[in-house]
């Protein structure tokens, strides 16, 4: 999922704000939205007098889920970030795929210009992912995530059946599984002007699988439950664990 965002106002000639196509058009206040849930371009034809910069949101693809949720797709958001006349390719990274405990599919990144986001790392089997935000242990250590884009994956714990961490969202850690149950997914985040937009939060973890016991919940912000749930789709939300040792966890959210 990208967003980029670029100040508008109704002006009577000239080019005071940013004229630009691409994605998705909305007029939101003093904004104008181009949303890209594929990829794309976003065309460049006027540089503002007033005002040459965007904002951006670009997240990238949720990871997959093993028995371990999985974690969040990178999300980075920032203002002021100055653009020329030119086209810009804008790629918008799809989920992982669904896993058994062997299985290994982390999520896409997505780009624009100079701005990459790392995709969600895959939930914890006999090996987990790192990625924008990790993935949630099984029996391995727990997948890490980059700094400025999301959140390390939480740990497994066996005391006589297998409990799953849930995987790492963009606001905070994934949990640690215990006592039976399987580790929630890290929430997300915002952005307050696609909050008011669309009122949607991003890049929520996958919540974490567990043998005979209660599965974790998906993150704030798209995240799997651990049932086996996918990731919300254009969410860059992870992929939740599987609840038995057999099956396959949920996809990641493009």
């Amino acid at each position: 999922m990208s967003y980029l965002l670029n100040p508008y106002r109704f002006a009577a000639a000239g080019c005071d704000y940013i004229v630009a196509t691409g994605g998705t058009v909305a007029t939101d206040g003093d904004y104008k939205v181009h949303s890209f849930n594929s990829s794309g371009t976003f065309t460049v034809t006027c540089v503002g007098s007033v005002d040459g910069t965007v904002e951006y949101l670009v997240a990238a693809g949720g990871g997959g889920g093993a028995q371990g949720g999985a974690g969040a797709g990178g999300y980075l958001t920032a203002s002021g970030h100055a653009v020329t006349v030119q086209a810009y390719g804008i790629v918008v990274g799809s989920g992982g795929a669904g896993n058994t405990n062997t299985g290994t599919s982390s999520g896409s990144n997505s780009t624009f210009d100079s701005i990459t986001s790392t995709g969600g790392g895959h939930g914890g089997g006999d090996a987990v992912g790192n990625g924008g935000s990790g993935g949630g242990a099984r029996y391995s250590t727990v997948g890490t995530g980059i700094s400025g884009q999301g959140y390390a994956g939480g740990a497994s714990e066996r005391t006589g059946v297998v409990e799953a961490g849930g995987g790492g969202g963009a606001g905070n850690v994934g949990s640690a599984a215990s006592n039976g149950f399987g580790g929630d997914g890290g929430d997300g985040l915002g952005n307050d002007i696609i909050e008011e937009y669309n009122d949607v939060t991003y890049a929520g973890g996958g919540g974490g699988g567990v043998e005979g016991g209660t599965p974790g919940m998906g993150g704030d912000g798209g995240g799997g439950d651990g049932d086996g749930s996918d990731g919300e789709t254009n969410t860059a939300g992870g992929g939740g664990g599987s609840t038995i040792d057999s099956g396959t966890g949920g996809s990641g959210g493009s």
